[in-house]
């Protein structure tokens, strides 16, 4: 939030991943539906998914013409990205998605863990509670003070 960005609202989720992160992917699939996203994905993720009784929409890599997934960004349809890249021009295709996701302020993981958090941090999203550094590694509620 402090550099501009919002965390996603429900609309579209933008979902390509390496295949060794096809399966962790699943429960990060299934809860941004239940959260009211639609998936669109690579073709490859999107066949993953679907096969695993996700309903998620096929889209092109770049590479694979138009139209594809930065054309959806331009677009304003997409509203959060989950990408992890393998190879050269996986690479490639995800610095103009990055590119174009920036430009657009739409928010983007590139890894599994970034979201996962993501998901979580929508859990909290309206919590203005402050908390100092102290209260957190003990799980201290806000307001607590210890006594010496």
């Amino acid at each position: 939030m402090g550099a501009g960005y919002s965390l996603p609202k429900p609309g579209k989720a933008f979902l390509s991943v390496r295949d060794a992160d096809k399966q962790v992917l699943i429960p990060i699939a299934r809860e941004l539906i239940g959260r009211g996203y639609q998936l669109v994905a690579t073709h490859g993720t999107a066949r993953f998914l679907n096969e695993n009784a996700i309903e998620c929409e096929g889209v092109n890599k770049v590479i694979e013409g138009r139209p594809h997934v930065v054309d959806l960004i331009k677009n304003d349809e997409i509203s959060f990205i989950v990408n992890t890249t393998e190879g050269a021009q996986a690479i490639a295709d995800s610095f103009s998605i990055r590119r174009e996701a920036l430009q657009r302020k739409v928010s983007y993981t590139t890894t599994i863990a970034g979201g996962r958090a993501t998901l979580r941090a929508l859990d909290h999203e309206n919590d203005y509670t402050v908390h100092s550094l102290q209260q957190i590694p003990r799980g201290l509620e806000p307001g607590y003070e210890e006594t010496s």
